[in-house]
Order: C-alpha cells, then sequence, then structure tokens
C-alpha cells in the first residue's frame, strides 16, 4: 500500500511531536512542514521532507493527502483549520472547550462545500479523555464524571499566556487538588466546582518595562483559560524558565463512579489515566492516528467535520481488521 503522505502546519513543539509520530508509523511519510517563519531556518528530522513557506499550502493540494494543524487554539486553529480543509482533509487539536461547538460548525460547511474531511479536537483532552467519559457514561448511567488534569504544562493556556502583550514566554502548570480527587476515588460523589478541582500555576518572562501588574491581570481573568480558577502567577527570568521549567510533562484522569443493584446497592469507580513525560509528543502521536482515520474516511467518499466520538476504533489502527479481531479482541 502507498503511505498515507502527511503534512504539517507549524513546526512547535506539537509539530516536532507530530513529526517524531509519523516516523514511528511505517504506513505514513512526511511530504513537508509548512511554516510562517523563514523555511531557511528550520532543519527537519526527517530526510527529505521539505519545509515550505505556509503561504504555499495551495501548490500541495495534489502531494499531501491530510494536513496536521499544529497551531494553537487561541488564535490560529478558529482561522486556520476552517481555512485549510478546503484545501485538504485536515486534523486539529483545538482545545478550547467551550468553543468546540462553533469551530464545529465552521470546518463542517468549509470541508462539505469543498468535499473534504476535516477532524477537529483531537489530543488527549479533549480526545482519548473524552472517549473515556463517552464509553463510562454509557456503561454506568446512574453516576458521575470528574476530570483530573495533572500535574503538567498546558501548551494551549502557556500559548495564551505568551500572547498577552509585555510576555516574552510562559509555562502554565495545571494542578490537581489532592483532597477533591481522594474524594472521587472513594466513591463519594462530591459536588465540585472548578475552582474546587484545579489550580493553575503560571510562570512568566516579562519584557523588559512590560507593566507586570496589567499581565497578571489579563492572565488571572482570562474567560475559558483562568477566570473560573485559583491562578497564582509568578514573574521569573528566562534563565530561570530554561532551567526550572524546560520540560513539557502532563497527564491526568477521567473517572466515572455510578451504582448498580435493584437499589444502587453496588459501587463502581472506572478510571482512565495518563502519565505523559511529553505532552506534545503523546498528542502528535493521536493526531497522526486520527489522520490515519482521516484518511479513510476520505477514501470512502465521506466529507464534513468530526471529532473522535464519530471514529471507529479500528479506523485508527494500521493493523487489518482480521488482525484486530484475532490479537485485540
Amino acid at each position: 500500500m502507498e503511505p498515507i503522505r502527511i503534512g504539517i502546519l507549524g513546526y512547535g513543539n506539537l509539530g516536532q511531536g507530530v513529526e517524531l509520530a509519523c516516523a514511528a508509523n511505517e504506513d505514513m511519510q512526511l511530504m513537508a512542514v509548512f511554516t510562517r517563519r523563514n523555511p531557511e531556518s528550520l532543519t527537519l528530522l526527517t530526510p527529505g521532507a521539505a519545509v515550505v513557506a505556509a503561504a504555499e499550502l495551495e501548490q500541495w493540494t495534489d502531494k499531501v493527502d491530510v494536513l496536521v494543524l499544529a497551531g494553537g487554539s487561541a488564535t490560529d486553529l478558529p482561522q486556520q483549520t476552517p481555512e485549510a480543509v478546503r484545501l485538504f482533509n485536515v486534523v486539529d487539536s483545538f482545545d478550547t472547550h467551550a468553543n468546540i461547538p462553533q469551530h464545529f460548525a465552521a470546518v463542517d460547511a468549509a470541508a462539505k462545500e469543498t468535499g473534504h474531511i476535516g477532524v477537529i479536537s483531537v489530543g488527549w483532552d479533549p480526545g482519548m479523555f473524552s472517549v473515556a467519559r463517552l464509553y463510562a457514561s454509557a456503561i454506568l448511567p446512574g453516576g458521575a464524571d470528574y476530570t483530573f488534569w495533572g500535574r503538567g504544562v498546558s501548551q494551549g493556556h502557556s500559548d495564551a499566556i505568551r500572547r498577552i502583550p509585555g510576555v516574552a514566554d510562559a509555562r502554565q502548570y495545571t494542578v490537581p487538588v489532592p483532597a477533591a480527587l481522594e474524594a472521587v476515588r472513594a466513591g463519594k460523589n462530591p459536588q465540585l466546582t472548578t475552582r474546587e478541582k484545579h489550580t493553575r500555576e503560571c510562570y512568566v518572562v516579562a519584557e523588559e518595562d512590560a507593566d507586570t501588574d496589567a499581565i497578571r491581570e489579563a492572565i488571572v481573568t482570562m474567560p475559558n483559560y483562568f477566570a473560573d480558577y485559583d491562578t497564582t502567577v509568578t514573574f521569573i527570568s528566562q534563565e530561570e524558565l530554561n532551567r526550572d521549567h524546560a520540560g513539557i510533562p502532563h497527564g491526568g484522569s477521567v473517572i466515572r463512579t455510578g451504582t448498580t443493584g435493584q437499589n444502587g446497592e453496588n459501587t463502581h469507580v472506572i478510571e482512565y489515566s495518563l502519565k505523559l513525560d511529553s505532552n506534545p509528543e503523546f498528542t502528535g502521536s493521536v493526531l497522526v492516528a486520527v489522520a490515519r482515520a482521516a484518511k479513510r474516511l476520505a477514501d470512502a467518499g465521506e466529507t464534513g467535520c468530526r471529532t473522535i466520538f464519530d471514529i471507529a476504533p479500528a479506523l485508527l489502527a494500521p493493523q487489518t481488521p482480521d488482525h484486530l479481531r484475532a490479537h485485540m479482541l
């Protein structure tokens, strides 16, 4: 079989993670990385893959089967994904949960108009955690869902901070509240507000002469990101950030508690958890698996937008259905 030809739009941490995932899958071939930077400034790990200016995307429509968008959710993907799906089948990792319906509608309209497939909000949350929530709630209809993230670096939230005027660099950590996590795992079904489940820690490098009070206020009041959480903002030097916050770990747990029995006498706890050394490399791996599914859907003549809920598990795997039934069922 011919390999699936992949393009990547953006070559930050996530784009590099996608490149590594392509190399790990024998049925994938990275054709090009598209960048808003000077193409000559990038050196890829993949022999033979091209580095191309993002403005030249239209020239590659017959050379790329699926374009993986590796931009940020704050400002990049709401514009890039509907535009790109007019040219390619696409996959993105849009993770602003509150705006997913709006993003879906925009991508769906553009994809149907041009006969492409767009799969949005792919990663681990939204993404793998979303699937865990769906399966668990279907199995235990009488119950409650809980999602805990971290402790780890959120790429999307860190990116949102870096876009604030006066910010040179930043890392944001999401931290579960231990008492809340323990109560859920014990099956106590606590009623928890957003603020009671997590805190957010922000480490910020301010530009010289920047108004740090204004930066702090912009962070703690940012809707969909920080306004609903107890958030601490600590200003540090670039050297401290590089030394103490260079990694990009993350993870978390999706927990469903529920009961069965004639009188609800039996309690059950379903937990799906991840511990990730590299958030972008894991997210890139999910994106590449879903790119395989996007190609298969496109080959079947389907068009429009999809989420992870619409992707059959077998479409993600490189193995044949016969192999999956024999070895994984």
